[in-house]
């Protein structure tokens, strides 16, 4: 089965021997990944631990890039519709390396989130877009939204 992330241990709601988890951002049952145990514990992390509304979060958000279709893993929005946080989530046996960190900063090119963050789920790389500043941790929405970092 999955092991523990490095996030606060919650109860995702497996179904069906682990293979389903359910997402409460599409409010629907979907196949339990590897990328996808990521993205429930970051999900939950974000509503549960930081602050930001399950329903002012999109996941595998669609945007143009270049004349094609992207999508990012994740995004959390704040008042008005902005994006505050761009997430990219990989499985825990990929490696964060300067190729995923250049995934997500393409896509925020097209976003424009506040933040961008990158986790396999055992490390987490958050940061500033603008300028493009490492953080520490994953700041509360109410800092995000006024640039308390």
């Amino acid at each position: 089965m999955y092991f523990p992330l490095a996030f606060p241990a919650i109860d995702l709601g497996l179904r069906h021997d682990g293979r389903e988890v359910f997402d409460p951002v599409r409010r629907r049952w979907v196949r339990c990944t590897p990328e996808e145990w990521v993205r429930q514990h970051l999900i939950r992390f974000l509503a549960d631990h930081r602050g930001y509304p399950l329903e002012l979060m999109a996941v595998e958000k669609a945007f143009p890039y270049h004349g094609l279709m992207r999508r990012a893993d994740l995004v959390a929005y704040g008042s008005g519709l902005k994006p505050l946080v761009i997430a990219e989530c990989k499985a825990p046996a990929v490696a964060l390396d300067q190729r995923t960190a250049e995934q997500v900063a393409r896509y925020n090119t097209t976003v424009g989130a506040t933040l961008w963050l990158l986790t396999n789920g055992l490390r987490h790389f958050v940061g500033t877009a603008s300028p493009v500043r490492l953080l520490a941790d994953i700041p509360p929405r109410e800092a995000a939204e006024q640039g308390l970092f």
